[in-house]
């Protein structure tokens, strides 16, 4: 599926400051039973985000009203190590970030998010520390994400700092493709291409 082109995007961040987030909890494998794309959103951190009940914990980031409406989560390093689920990086698109800034990503996690329109943003663990000490002095303090030119930059201050992307993966964030959406696109090439060849 085609997925909102990402260019600059600029944003309230929710603080996740917590290591080694694994992808059984970001989307508990209770919810891995589903034959159709529903309801990750709301299973998003499920067992961190909701009472046995099924009442909000208002001391979690993502339940908190300060940060309401944020299209970034900034989390600790190691973020989404576990399992190859893709449903981990279904369910952060679908619950409406656009974005995830960590010091350090798990591999297969990072590749997943890529591939369903989330930007895995990588910084140092400095750079990161300055974010959560942003956010947690003031709430509504914007985080502006430059994807053509690949940095992320606390407005409040100015400081800023590069990041890395496949280049692949770059052009089709820019231009909101996925993997088939990218080939359907070159599909006179493919074409041509095929025409030519001797067999």
């Amino acid at each position: 599926m085609a997925y909102d082109k990402f260019e600059v995007l600029t944003s309230t961040a929710y603080p996740l400051p917590i290591e080694n987030v694994d992808t059984d909890q970001i989307i508990p494998a209770r919810f891995l039973k589903a034959t159709e794309r529903v309801d990750f959103d709301i299973n998003f951190f499920r067992d961190w985000r909701f009472n046995a009940d099924g009442t909000p914990k208002a001391d979690f980031p993502l339940n908190q009203e300060k940060y309401a409406g944020s299209k970034i989560l900034v989390g600790g390093r190691n973020f989404g190590s576990g399992s190859s689920r893709e449903h981990a990086a279904w369910s952060v698109y679908d619950f409406g970030l656009r974005c995830v800034i960590s010091s350090e990503f798990a591999d297969i996690f990072k590749n997943n998010c890529l591939n369903v329109g989330v930007l895995p943003v990588q910084v140092s663990a400095e750079f990161a520390d300055k974010l959560f000490a942003a956010i947690e002095a003031d709430p509504k303090t914007e985080i502006k994400v430059d994807l053509p030119n690949q940095t992320v930059t606390l407005l409040a201050t100015g400081e800023s700092e590069s990041f890395d992307i496949n280049l692949y993966k770059k052009d089709n964030m820019l231009n909101g493709f996925d993997d088939i959406d990218y080939l359907k696109n070159i599909e006179g090439e493919i074409t041509e291409f095929a025409s030519k060849r001797p067999f």
